[in-house]
């Protein structure tokens, strides 16, 4: 599997034909193809794009089930110290977003964060895809990535 270490801890980062993890925060390392994800439980959201009022249907895989193939802590494991590790989300533009580890999972939220990879029932375009990380319950699209290229999952440290 090809090293894909970003600097600030483990990612998900999408290298040609998939995804990689190579430890830290995750417990398992993780290579995903476009493939894998077709494979991996799917999820449909409808959402009305805040920009243009427009109703967009998405379909993807919940960031959640993602974290979970990798090992990131989720449920009653997500305590302690693990509640200090969050996600970064980064575009093929530099676009980067945060989400904390706990704002992702179900037993603690309902945020629905998908990582879409078809809209409206086609691929998602190149200004938008080949995938999308949708998170349909904020008021506004600002933790929405388009041309979604990595996933870091990051624990903070004692200083």
């Amino acid at each position: 599997m090809p090293p894909c270490s970003r600097g600030l801890g483990t990612a998900f980062c999408w290298l040609r034909p998939g995804w990689c993890t190579n430890g830290g925060a995750v417990s398992s390392p993780l290579s995903l193809t476009v493939a894998d994800l077709k494979t991996m439980p799917r999820k449909t959201l409808t959402v009305v794009h805040p920009h243009d009022k427009k109703t967009e249907k998405y379909e993807g895989v919940a960031l959640e089930e993602i974290l979970h193939k990798a090992g990131v802590p989720q449920g009653e494991a997500l305590r302690g110290p693990a509640m200090a590790t969050y996600v970064v989300a980064e575009g093929a533009d530099g676009y980067r977003v945060v989400f904390s580890l706990a704002e992702l999972d179900s037993g603690i939220a309902d945020s629905e964060v998908l990582v879409a990879d078809t809209m409206d029932g086609a691929p998602l375009g190149d200004k938008l895809g080949p995938f999308r990380l949708v998170a349909p319950h904020e008021k506004r699209p600002a933790r929405w990535v388009r041309m979604l290229k990595s996933l870091t999952a990051v624990r903070e440290t004692s200083r």
